[in-house]
């Protein structure tokens, strides 16, 4: 969906313009002025502004804010993967911002989340009108953000994504490869989006924000096959030489076994580039097969 040409370029800012970030930052930037916050002004895409500060820092966060944005989307991670360190990352960072941000244009907030706040392990569908109730600090934290970020005063709206992969985030794969997954059968049920896909589905909904289309408050962001962890090994084991799985190989799931549903997501119009798991992983592994051996 493109952006009026008679109109002034939108204004947004990424704060926390890493992996996910940068793809979304750098995607926009066709379209739009776009600022990434992040604290090393060098690793902001080309083609973003720098806004250099660290967002646990409210002084800086307040000296790298750009004026009047349109559009603020709000994509850390932690740096330490304990309680503190998810909480530095989806309250207290978010925090800092709400104070700093000029709220005179602002058109909506987006919330960067993750279906870890669903605690569901019976195979079930779960939706964005499913109970969450995330039994693990990570999912605590991260839906505490939703809920600040709901509360903020401004239109806001979550995205909350299933396990993202691609090229730079090989580590499932790669774990496969090595024999360290020896799941059982049938395992748990799996939710996982291409990073591509999830930079567009980010993109798809700011530009329905700058459109004035409407936007509901929460979208789940996952592809379009759940599917059981054993059926994910099996055919990866099928495309490249492994190594025989591990007797203490892991056999579970991390998230529990649920089915995340993304229809209220196609329902905007949404289309994937990888509808599952294997048009996404099959390029990867093709640049595995084709990599030179040293």
């Amino acid at each position: 969906m493109a952006i009026s040409a008679d109109k002034p370029r939108p204004h947004i800012l990424v704060a926390g313009c890493g992996a996910l970030g940068g793809v979304i930052a750098s995607d926009l930037s066709k379209t739009a002025e776009v600022w990434g916050m992040r604290r090393t002004a060098s690793a902001v895409p080309p083609g973003v502004h720098p806004a250099p500060a660290d967002l646990l820092d409210p002084a800086a966060v307040a000296r790298a804010v750009p004026q009047s944005p349109d559009i603020v989307i709000y994509c850390l991670t932690p740096s330490r993967y304990d309680d503190a360190g998810y909480r530095a990352a989806y309250v207290e960072g978010l925090n800092n911002l709400l104070v700093a941000i000029d709220r005179s244009s602002l058109k909506r907030l987006f919330f960067i989340s993750s279906t870890s706040v669903y605690s569901q392990d019976d195979d079930s569908e779960v939706d964005e009108n499913s109970p969450v109730s995330p039994a693990r600090f990570s999912g605590q934290r991260i839906l505490e953000g939703e809920q600040l970020a709901l509360n903020s005063g401004i239109p806001a709206t979550v995205i909350r994504y299933s396990g993202i992969y691609g090229p730079g985030r090989g580590r499932f794969l790669q774990s496969v490869i090595n024999g360290e997954l020896n799941p059982d059968s049938p395992g748990p049920y799996t939710n996982r989006i291409h990073e591509q896909d999830a930079a567009a589905a980010c993109v798809h909904l700011v530009h329905r924000a700058l459109q004035g289309q409407p936007l509901e408050n929460c979208y789940v962001a996952s592809d379009e096959e759940p599917v059981r962890l054993d059926e994910v090994v099996g055919w990866i084991r099928q495309q490249l030489p492994c190594q025989p799985p591990a007797a203490d190989g892991r056999r579970g799931g991390r998230g529990g076994s649920k089915r995340c549903s993304n229809q209220r997501l196609l329902n905007s119009g949404f289309r994937f580039t990888y509808p599952d798991f294997r048009s996404g992983y099959q390029p990867m592994i093709e640049a595995l097969r084709n990599k030179p051996v040293s």
